[in-house]
């Protein structure tokens, strides 16, 4: 999985004087240009700032949705670990998790890490890869923000954070394979919900498509002990036409499940 070209103008902005420092160490770690914190930026589609509520993906101009962050402590992290339904959520079903079951997962495609967060909060061990740069950064805040908080901690301790390419780690795997691997390949998704939009409308031109993920799925196959579940629109095909053994379908999503060995024997 190459890392995407980012065809947006994008620049690191400090909330304030006081994070100038570390506004600047991220611009050069992500090799970005860097804004003044009282500068207009008004040549600038997109700002990544740095500031007391940790680091946010902000778009400008007329209409612009609020920013982006990975927020474990709150919001709707917080909502979908306390009523999302458990071990009864699609995720949780497609990997495993049933009564003492509790399988160590991979999530190759990791995002904001919400589906990552649900595993981890129903016991699941989680390692997660992310490949673009920006968004393994807004990850790796979120995870370090969610270790001073109450509730939070003692989940995201189950969670590890990779950033490089999921196909190029799985196939130089070090250490004890993953029971399960998780993929969700970027895809023209249809969820209507103002928030996945304004994600989408942020991130399709910083992560673009998955046109290798038949190759990510190769991978996962050769690397997973026990099974690979691939999160895909409900209407979408299958990875590389690879029909999976099963299908957990919802309303607008389902899970493709590629049994490898039986879960009941852990």
């Amino acid at each position: 999985m190459s890392e995407p070209q980012i065809h947006v103008r994008l620049a690191v902005q400090a909330e304030s004087a006081a994070f100038t420092t570390q506004a600047s160490s991220l611009a050069q770690q992500l090799n970005l240009p860097q804004v003044a914190a009282d500068s207009a930026a008004d040549e600038w589609d997109l700002l990544l700032q740095v500031g007391s509520f940790g680091l946010r993906l902000q778009e400008l101009g007329k209409g612009a949705p609020g920013p982006v962050w990975v927020d474990f402590a709150g919001g709707a992290n917080a909502h979908r670990r306390q009523f999302g339904g458990g071990a009864g959520q699609m995720v949780a079903k497609a990997v495993g998790v049933k009564g003492g079951v509790r399988p160590t997962v991979l999530d190759a495609t990791a995002g904001l890490g919400r589906d990552a967060f649900v595993l981890a909060s129903l016991g699941c061990v989680v390692t997660l890869i992310e490949r673009v740069p920006l968004v393994a950064a807004l990850l790796a805040d979120g995870l370090a923000r969610a270790t001073a908080d109450p509730d939070a901690a003692p989940i995201v301790r189950n969670m590890s954070l990779l950033h490089g390419d999921a196909i190029a780690l799985m196939r130089d795997w070090q250490g004890e394979a993953p029971q399960v691997i998780h993929l969700d390949p970027m895809f023209p998704h249809r969820d209507k919900s103002a928030l996945v939009k304004k994600e989408m409308r942020l991130f399709r031109p910083l992560v673009g498509d998955d046109d290798d993920a038949h190759d990510l799925l190769a991978a996962a196959l050769a690397l997973a002990t026990h099974r690979v579940v691939v999160k895909r629109p409900r209407k979408a095909p299958a990875v590389a036409g690879i029909a999976p053994a099963q299908v957990l379908a919802g309303q607008s999503s389902r899970y493709d499940i590629y049994p490898l060995k039986s879960l009941s024997k852990l």
